[in-house]
């Protein structure tokens, strides 16, 4: 079985859903369930994981609700709510028990704190569901998040895009930073940054080293692949089979890994 830990989804009827103010819009024809399901069966992808779209609908989780309540044979949903809002652990629990919902994606709060006191609510709530966090946070907040995950060692968290690797001044500090955070036995890496943060064409070869020495300092068993699905927005010097292909064939991994 194959699973794309990480698809973006977008409505078609943005007067069902609407959509924040100047949104990060994705080509005509692309991003919806329908074209989704379509790049899964052509790739050989069983099942998939929607990650709340906070670029085109920020707080309102509606969308991925009902797509992943009429999904539950193909996918689950990953919300994301606002740390500053006191009501969000609440909120959190009802679409964990309701609707189809295993993780939340965790950000900074207003102030950009990450150990900040709604943030560390949210957490607690997610390890009383037995859910899973996505970490989606720069290099400037990976201390705070090293304190939060020596505070609950029982939460599975997933470290979104490897703290967005991308090539650039930051390249040998994030990679640093990634495998430093690596001690902690509840932190898996989602290897999502290839596309996004190659200065180079397919196969992108730049990202090769760092995501091989994540794989050895995480071990496969705490690495999960994610398409950035629609790839048309997010990664488009590759196409959605493509991405999986480079793992499958064109990063030199073992048949075990």
């Amino acid at each position: 079985m194959i699973i794309d830990t990480h698809a973006h989804i977008y409505s078609p009827d943005e007067g069902a859903y609407p959509t924040i103010d100047d949104p990060y819009r994705p080509p005509p024809g692309t991003g919806d369930p329908d074209h989704l399901r379509s790049e899964m069966q052509a790739a050989g992808v069983d099942r998939v994981v929607f990650i709340q779209t906070s670029t085109f609908y920020r707080w309102d989780n509606r969308y991925v609700r009902d797509v992943s309540d009429s999904s539950r044979d193909w996918g689950v949903g990953v919300c994301t709510l606002d740390p500053d809002d006191p009501h969000s652990p609440d909120i959190l629990r009802a679409f964990v028990e309701w609707h189809n919902f295993r993780g939340m994606r965790s950000i900074q709060a207003a102030d950009g704190r990450y150990d900040h006191p709604g943030v560390r609510d949210l957490w607690s709530q997610a390890q009383e569901l037995g859910i899973v966090i996505n970490s989606l946070i720069p290099l400037q907040a990976a201390d705070e998040l090293a304190t939060l995950l020596g505070e609950f060692p029982d939460l599975r968290v997933v470290l979104d895009h490897c703290l967005s690797l991308t090539a650039g001044p930051y390249f040998d500090a994030t990679v640093a930073k990634v495998l430093e955070l690596a001690r902690f036995p509840n932190l898996y890496a989602k290897l999502t940054f290839l596309g996004t943060g190659s200065a180079q064409r397919y196969p992108f070869e730049d990202m090769h080293e760092p995501l091989k020495r994540f794989i050895d300092a995480y071990s496969p068993e705490r690495c999960v692949w994610g398409s950035d699905f629609p790839t048309e927005l997010w990664c488009p010097k590759v196409d959605y089979a493509g991405h999986l292909r480079l793992f499958q064939e064109g990063l030199g991994l073992s048949p075990s890994e």
